[in-house]
């Protein structure tokens, strides 16, 4: 069975954003398009008498028929040819789109859903999903020239290959699709007193950081870029906190790329710093690609 992009939508602003940006995509990959809207609404609504309840089930059916019809009406003015499915799932939306990707190419969710505060930088599905997912989560956020992808720029942040191979390859495969340049940083920092009561080493220079940092960059970039004809691949490698250099260029970026270890028999958060960092201050959409054990 073919794999398709799925989405999550819930008829607010961010799902419709997400699902504008995941239908484009579908199409720039030649994928079919699932929507999936999840709800789990009957067990928090107010209790009312019996005679109630068929009237209140009818007004619920018809509002989530309703804003389904509308989101598929939606992805097909943005893009005709993108083959369109949709699913009704009576399950928590979170839970809904695990099991959705178990088979899929990739999850996208919006920033924040339906009910939830509009203060939050980061809504309580988009952090699930992007935590415990078996595969690529983007989290469609940012400025709307990040989102509209005007940039014409895919950036990865590089980790040890051991963590982010599948990440590298996934940066590659967007960049190639999208004919646009592909921008891999590697942020590093040298030990400082005090630092977790290290010191520096005597005779070592910002140059052996950067040199190892480089190094890295070979490592990581050396498969995927065998793998596949590249794309316009540019390296970089920056002192600096990781998580503050990856947000500051993700203002001229239209993705940025990172990779999550996913560890066996653990069903917790997952997500580091860097991604939780990103997830909540990117300037564009954030994917977030698990590494394959």
């Amino acid at each position: 069975m073919e794999a398709a992009l799925v989405v999550g939508v819930d008829g607010s602003e961010s799902s419709l954003e997400a699902l504008d940006w995941a239908v484009r995509e579908a199409a720039r990959h030649a994928l079919p398009l699932r929507l999936v809207y999840a709800s789990l609404w009957e067990r928090y609504e107010p209790a009312v008498p019996s005679a109630g309840v068929g009237a209140r089930d009818t007004f619920e059916q018809v509002t989530v028929e309703n804003t389904v019809a509308s989101a598929v009406q939606r992805a097909r003015r943005t893009d005709p040819g993108v083959r369109i499915g949709a699913d009704v799932v009576a399950d928590d939306p979170a839970a809904a789109l695990l099991r959705a990707g178990r088979d899929a190419f990739a999850v996208v969710t919006g920033s924040r859903g339906r009910g939830e505060l509009a203060g939050l930088l980061l809504g309580s599905v988009g952090l699930t999903v992007a935590a415990r997912a078996t595969c690529p989560v983007i989290v469609v956020r940012g400025d709307q020239a990040g989102v509209h992808g005007t940039h014409q720029r895919i950036l990865l942040g590089a980790d040890d290959p051991a963590r982010a191979g599948e990440a590298a390859r996934f940066a590659f495969r967007e960049a190639l699709a999208r004919d646009c340049t592909l921008d891999v940083v590697r942020a590093w920092r040298r030990p400082t007193p005090g630092t977790a009561g290290r010191r520096p080493p005597a005779g070592e220079a910002a140059s052996d950081h950067e040199q190892r940092a480089s190094a890295l960059l070979d490592d990581l970039l050396r498969q995927p870029a065998a793998e596949r004809l590249g794309p316009r691949l540019r390296r970089h490698t920056v002192e600096g906190p990781a998580r503050r250099v990856l947000v500051n260029r993700s203002a001229a970026a239209d993705l940025v790329v990172i990779g999550a270890q996913r560890r066996h028999g653990h069903h917790g958060l997952q997500l580091g710093t860097v991604a939780h960092t990103l997830l909540h201050h990117a300037a564009c959409p954030v994917a977030v690609v698990p590494q394959r054990a």
